[in-house]
């Protein structure tokens, strides 16, 4: 990024794909400012995070645009489930600790005491994820837990499935929320209530505690308007994220950049912000939740955070 940042005859767009809680959870704390800094030294910086682009990189000097991905599937070009099953998925990357299938798997204990006809499929490449294999025999899940490898149509299960655990402990616009909930499938997250697709047809459960986790499952899964309600909510609330709107900006936005900093700015004002308590709000809430998960960072402070002195603290 610095040799980029160097050039003068080539312009540099910067996508910053991750949110910068992550760094604190895979125990990088040292790298943020480095990264960080170079972001506020480049003129032209992507943010998939609204809290994060509309106040945080603001107070940080950063000079970042808030974009969206683009999404897998077309709005209008699917049949969304009917949400007659019992089937629950999880999908991602199953070897990545930070996605926490454990989590789910924990959770799935205490959901088939409730609803035993229940099943859990996941969908992923498992080289690296033996141990969830283990888990499932340690928690006596081999009835009510599929394995189901990967796939290049993951659309075949959303299309037969009434809920999405994702138990991921960070993200910034994870694409496995946006197809779950195109197709209508209501879906429980834990913290990442900051990220874009994070309304509608969510239940965002603020806590680690898999039973606490079961027990929204189990209310969704029992009670069939319950989830018929959440995924119409969900499907619905994916309207904004349409493809030819995110194709338009990208666009504006290379055109503004190839016409210079005046240009790029001016779009960058166009877009409507966050309001600062909200933004706040994620923050405070984001605090709470990781002096839980890491005492390391139990004195970490809101001021700490937006003064960029919490890593020296």
């Amino acid at each position: 990024m610095k040799l980029l940042n160097k050039l003068t005859k080539v312009k540099t767009i910067f996508y910053n794909h991750s949110s910068f809680w992550l760094w604190i959870y895979v125990n990088r704390v040292n790298f943020i400012p480095k990264l960080y800094k170079i972001y506020k030294s480049s003129k032209y910086v992507i943010s998939l995070i609204p809290f994060e682009n509309d106040y945080l990189f603001k107070k940080w000097g950063i000079n970042s645009i808030l974009m969206n991905n683009f999404v897998t599937y077309q709005y209008d070009d699917i049949t969304p489930s009917n949400l007659s099953t019992k089937n629950i998925i999880m999908i991602g990357r199953a070897n990545d600790r930070m996605k926490r299938f454990d989590l789910g798997l924990k959770a799935m204990k205490y959901i088939v005491e409730e609803v035993p006809e229940s099943q859990m499929l996941i969908i992923s490449n498992f080289f690296g994820a033996r141990y969830l294999m283990n888990l499932v025999k340690s928690l006596n899940l081999q009835n009510n837990v599929q394995f189901m490898g990967y796939t290049l149509k993951p659309e075949v299960y959303f299309q037969n499935s009434s809920l999405h655990i994702f138990p991921s402990i960070s993200e910034c616009f994870p694409m496995v929320l946006s197809e779950t909930k195109i197709y209508g499938i209501p879906n429980i997250i834990t913290g990442i209530d900051y990220v874009s697709a994070a309304k509608g047809g969510v239940i965002n459960v603020n806590n680690d505690d898999p039973k606490i986790i079961a027990n929204e499952s189990i209310k969704i899964l029992k009670d069939f308007n319950y989830r018929k309600k959440l995924g119409k909510i969900a499907r619905e609330s994916m309207k904004k994220f349409k493809n030819e709107k995110t194709a338009k900006k990208w666009i504006e936005l290379i055109l503004a950049v190839y016409n210079g900093e005046y240009y790029y700015n001016k779009l960058k004002e166009e877009d409507k912000k966050i309001k600062e308590k909200d933004a706040i709000n994620y923050l405070k809430n984001q605090l709470n939740i990781i002096k839980v998960r890491n005492q390391k960072m139990k004195n970490l402070t809101l001021e700490n955070i937006i003064k960029f002195n919490f890593v020296n603290k």
